[in-house]
């Protein structure tokens, strides 16, 4: 499983930054400190852990005018690249330059990383200047407007969202809607002011609710890719709540938490999926969701 933190104590930052000369400077000979610069303390700093608490990536962000936001120091540990733990980090910048009214978004990247970020929305538009001598580098920006946050198979994503208020009429009241998908990671999000108890705090059950549909989301996605379709049901769940949601609720699944065969389905057999949904407010993790899901083929319950 792999969470999202902001490094904050002085061992984290330790790790952070050793993590991000290890990945960023090491590999051409630089010395350590050479991964820092004067905006380290004006910045917003991420990194993904694994289960262990290890730092698998990082990334950060700060802003050149309040318009502007910079993301510099993308680093993805080589075992566990390709498993959208980059967008993972990218998402997480980019949610803090929207929520801090940020038109655009930058980046001077590498030769080697541009078409990761043209996959984030990123565009060329022109050189940058070379780093540490030798690496050439372009300058790449992303406008930040309420329909370009990261879509992958953005006509999936549309039947789903249609799906869950033509299906499930309580998930449009509650403000839920698909926020974005990676292909490896899906965020839901609330509102949270549809959803709100006498504490000022998010409803438990509007909590569970947000799991529920994010979990779904993520099978019918997986569905989708394998051109397979079926019945999604919820065959149990269990959930952990560790704070109340208070500002901004999100669901998170990434694909890696998905266990489960589709053969079956192919067979025109029902088949089970499990997975986790990690729910934030804002940044801040504040429950976790087990859920099993059945997949019936179509048709299934016709025959039984």
């Amino acid at each position: 499983m792999f969470k999202v933190q902001t490094p904050e104590t002085e061992l984290e930052l330790e790790h952070y930054f050793q993590f991000r000369w290890q990945m960023l400077r090491k590999p051409w000979n630089y010395p350590e400190g050479s991964e820092k610069d004067e905006y380290e303390q004006v910045s917003s700093h991420r990194m993904v852990v694994d289960s262990n608490g290890d730092i698998i990536a990082v990334g950060r962000l700060h802003f050149n005018t309040p318009e502007e936001a910079q993301v510099r120091h993308i680093a993805v540990h080589p075992d566990y690249q390709g498993k959208g733990l980059g967008k993972l980090i990218v998402s997480a910048l980019e949610s803090i330059a929207r929520n801090q009214g940020a038109e655009r978004m930058v980046t001077n990247s590498r030769e080697t990383s541009t078409d990761f970020f043209l996959s984030c929305g990123f565009e060329v538009v022109g050189e940058a200047t070379t780093e540490l001598g030798q690496l050439k580098r372009e300058q790449m920006c992303k406008k930040l407007t309420d329909l370009n946050a990261l879509l992958l198979h953005p006509k999936w994503c549309r039947e789903l969202q249609k799906t869950w208020y033509e299906t499930i009429p309580i998930s449009e009241q509650m403000g839920i809607k698909l926020f974005q998908y990676t292909g490896k990671t899906l965020e839901t999000r609330a509102s949270l002011n549809k959803n709100i108890n006498l504490h000022g705090t998010m409803f438990a059950g509007s909590i569970f609710s947000l799991a529920t549909l994010t979990g779904w989301g993520m099978i019918f996605l997986m569905l989708k890719q394998r051109e397979l379709s079926g019945e999604i049901v919820l065959g149990d769940a269990d959930i952990h709540y560790h704070k109340p949601v208070t500002s901004q609720p999100r669901g998170v699944c990434n694909v890696e938490s998905v266990k489960g065969k589709f053969e079956p389905l192919m067979r025109g057999k029902k088949t089970p999926f499990t997975l986790t949904v990690e729910l934030h407010d804002g940044q801040n993790p504040v429950a976790e969701f087990k859920g099993v899901y059945w997949v019936l083929p179509p048709k299934a319950k016709d025959k039984e």
